[in-house]
């Protein structure tokens, strides 16, 4: 099943995926240094790259219920799917919430259960990312239907060699 939502021949979604993923494993390492007693400024950090993963999160979000959409009814491929983006969700409501009570906060920095809840919501996110890849790598979805070793590049405007190839 091909993806939906293309740039340049290329899905958006696992594109928009690795900045909240990065973003989120990120701020969760800087938060520990910081409770472990490192520089402040981490904690400080750790909040912005979590303000900035929301955004690039909901982003993905919506590219994904776009190829979500596609899907065929009654397929592996669609339960793994829902349960992909049902993962994704409650990391993101995870992290929004982390990311509400640190904007109330004077200090940005996360104490022991804030950084408790980011480290649950981190393992979620490579659970979720483990989903994806079952979706890409096992059951072929957002894969383009003419994929193989020797596909032309996916700026082509024409498909040269696909016509009379011998495999």
């Amino acid at each position: 099943m091909e993806s939906r939502l293309k740039v340049l021949g290329h899905p958006v979604h696992p594109m928009l995926v690795t900045l909240p993923v990065g973003l989120f494993v990120t701020a969760v390492i800087f938060d520990v240094i910081d409770v472990a007693g490192g520089p402040a400024i981490l904690g400080e950090v750790a909040y912005w790259n979590i303000s900035v993963g929301l955004i690039g999160g909901i982003l993905a979000a919506g590219a994904g219920a776009v190829d979500l959409r596609a899907i065929p009814r009654n397929t592996r491929a669609k339960r793994i799917g829902v349960m992909h983006a049902l993962v994704n969700t409650a990391m993101i409501l995870l992290f929004a919430g982390v990311w509400v009570v640190r904007t109330a906060a004077y200090q940005r920095g996360a104490g022991g259960g804030l950084l408790a809840i980011e480290i649950v919501a981190v393992a979620g996110t490579g659970l979720a990312a483990w989903l994806g890849g079952e979706l890409v790598d096992r059951l072929g979805v957002g894969v383009d239907r003419e994929a193989d070793l020797n596909a032309p590049n996916s700026l082509s405007a024409t498909r040269l060699g696909r016509a009379g190839d011998d495999r």
